[in-house]
Order: C-alpha cells, then structure tokens, then sequence
C-alpha cells in the first residue's frame, strides 16, 4: 500500500516530534518517498539533519529558500505528495489549517495541496478539549481531513488523558485502512438525486417539503472517498460539497429534476434517488403575486413525473437504489416501491422515529435488496449511515455478478 507512494510529512513543534522520526523510519521501509517540512519550533526537539538521514531527502522549513530555482517549492511539494501527514499535529498549526493562516513554509504547503491531509494531533489534555482546537478540529473534519485520535495516557506535562501522539505503527495502519477504503469504488461513476424540489405557485410563492439534502449529500461524499466519480443532483438546499471529485448539478423543480436525472443515467454504473421530489405541482401558476381575497382558495394540482419509476423502466446495466421516507408501516410500502419501480434495492426510514428526521445529522435505515434481505442500520452519522449503504450495495453487485 505505501510502495513508492509520495508522502509529504508536516511535523510541528511538540515534544512528540520524536516520534515523527520513527514514522519516517518506517514509511520509508515500506517503500515510501518521504519528504519533510518542518516547522522553526519542530527544530528545537529534533534536528532537521536526523530526517534527512532518515528518508534520503532535503528537509524543508523556509517558504523563501527555493532549493531548486525552477520550481516554488511550497506549489511543487504540495502537488508532488499523494498524501500528507501532520505529525505531531499542536494546536497552533490546526489553528491555522481550519482560520486559512499560511504563515510559514508548512501551513502554506498544507493550504495548497490537493492530496488527502491525515492530522494526528499531539498536545495536552486540556488543550485537546478546549473549545477552540474542539472547533477547528470539527471543521477541518467538514472540510474533508482526516483526523488520527491521539492515545491517552501519562503525557510529557505530567498530566494524565488524551493527547498523546498515535504510535507510529498505528498511524500508518489506520492510513493504509482508510486508502484501502477509498478504492472501493474505483471506477464507479454514480449519479446520487438529493434534496426537496419546489413548485411554483407565483413568483414569490411555492410548494416544497422538508428534506434537506444532508443523506444524499452524505452518500455523494462518502461515495468520492470510496474513489468513484459522482454526479449530484440536488435540489435548492443551503448544503455545500467539500470535496472536489463531486460533480454537482442544481435544479428546482421536479420537471427539471425528471430531465437531468434520465439524461444522465445511462452513463453511470450506480444511481441513488434520495430526493424528496414533490408527487404533485399546481396545475396553473402565475406570473404576477396572488393577491389575498376573502374565502377559501383552492389550488389544483397535477401530478408531476415518476422519476424513479422511469428510471426502473430504462435500466440496463445499472445498479438502481430508491429511498422510501415513510411516517406509517415503512417496510411494507419500501418493499412495494421496491418490486413496482423494478429497483435493484431501497433504503426505507421512519421519518417520525427520533434521530431519523428531515434536517436530522442522524439516521435509521434498513436496506432491503430484491432478494428480499434487509439490513438494518442502527442509529448512525449520516455519513457512517452512507458508507454501510455503499457498501451493502457494493456487495449485492459482487453478488449478482457471482
């Protein structure tokens, strides 16, 4: 897994920057061009000269000494890496990674790189929980980096808890676990629907319904680390997409939802609608505000196209997976939308249970194959709730393929 992999390690000034020394040890051994950056107070525990004779490499600390004149190294490091790891990971450099501080050569290069970031943070305990580092720990996590728990234990300060460095042999087994996981889906291309559609009534008003979008927003990120190439179909939600292998297409209406979905099917091997597209739209809208009046107003309404249905009918090669958000008796309508729209499996939810709820960062599913075996998922992220959907339908495609 390490073999001739390009890794850029970061290591900042803590007392664990020993252990830095190690992993370079080991990294190399395995196979692994190593390239270090160090910060001026990682230099004050541990010599530059003792990486370098570890991993065969120059040691780079200064943004403005440019080894090579027709490079800039900071670009050239940053573009060169596969991977990079933050080793020991203070406070302070996680500080500047999560506010965009790039004041020196390692915080610059971070900021640049487009390879995956493992930080594995080394501080004392009160620093690991204060409020602060708790945040931008959170929000380097939303941003897509990964994070390596440090251990607990008697720490360097002489107090007692979690903080201590990841062992070094722990750190490149997590690392070669989490690769392993992003080339599940290599080679994939799958088209993910999420989020509510509006329908217009008048130009300031409309019918819509509560979903958010974070499922499917969770199942197109989860499906980019696992490796495939994703499409994502959303409806108007405030979401964001933190990594840049999705492929994000907006829409509003159920209409429009029905035309970008069926062109793009057939260039995708997996499709997943956990939209929450409206059944029906009003039959007549206007192009200038209804005024109010006395008495009732009745709206007709038509139905809009099923787009999961036409899906089921067109479907080749593909692997077709439908939501169910259901209020009453949810597996026995999933398992009817499951045969009636000829679909390859359904993820049903209890939209009422609590932690399972539109806007809800949890969910509860059971996923029910058309071989009729459920799986059902306990109470989860909705991000671990869409790698165990990615997965199970991972399986079902070995299966079918056996």
């Amino acid at each position: 897994m390490m073999q001739n992999k390009n890794i850029l390690l970061g290591v900042s000034g803590g007392i664990a920057a020993y252990k830095a020394c190690a992993l370079t040890s080991k990294l190399t051994q395995q196979g692994a061009n190593v390239r270090i950056i160090m910060t001026d107070s990682a230099t004050k525990f541990v010599s530059p000269l003792t990486f370098q004779a570890l991993s065969r490499n120059d040691v780079y600390m200064d943004t403005f000494e440019e080894k090579d004149a027709a490079k800039i190294a900071h670009i050239d490091l940053a573009d060169w890496a596969d991977i990079v790891i933050l080793a020991p990971a203070t406070a302070n450099i996680i500080g500047k990674l999560a506010n965009g501080i790039a004041d020196d050569m390692l915080s610059t290069t971070l900021l640049a790189t487009k390879a995956t970031v493992y930080i594995a943070p080394a501080m004392n305990v009160n620093m690991y929980e204060h409020p602060a580092v708790v945040r931008n720990m959170n929000l380097l996590t939303a941003y897509g980096y990964h994070f390596i728990e440090p251990g607990a234990g008697y720490l360097a300060c002489g107090w007692i808890g979690k903080g201590r460095l990841e062992e070094p042999e722990a750190i490149i087994e997590v690392i070669k676990s989490h690769q392993e996981k992003e080339t599940l889906l290599a080679g994939k291309r799958i088209l993910i629907s999420a989020g509510p559609t509006r329908e217009k009534i008048d130009p300031v008003r409309y019918f819509t319904n509560q979903s958010t979008g974070k499922m499917g927003f969770a199942l197109a990120e989860a499906a980019a680390e696992m490796g495939a190439a994703v499409t994502l179909v959303s409806g108007p939600v405030s979401l964001e997409i933190s990594s840049n292998k999705i492929k994000r297409i907006n829409v509003t209406t159920a209409e429009e939802m029905f035309q970008v979905m069926n062109v793009e099917f057939s260039s995708h091997d997996i499709v997943i609608k956990s939209a929450a597209v409206a059944d029906y739209r009003p039959k007549i809208t206007y192009d200038e505000k209804m005024k109010k009046k006395d008495g009732k107003l009745h709206i007709e309404m038509e139905r809009t196209k099923d787009i999961l249905k036409s899906l089921g009918e067109k479907k080749a090669h593909q692997f077709l997976v439908g939501f169910a958000a259901e209020t009453q008796n949810p597996i026995q309508y999933g398992k009817g939308k499951l045969k009636n729209k000829n679909l390859d499996a359904i993820v049903i939810n209890n939209v009422s249970e609590e932690g399972a709820g539109f806007g809800s960062d949890t969910n509860i599913v059971t996923y029910i194959n058309s071989k009729s075996e459920e799986h059902e998922i306990s109470i989860a992220s909705k991000k671990e709730i869409a790698r165990s959907v990615l997965q199970l339908i991972l399986q079902d495609m070995k299966d079918d393929v056996v």
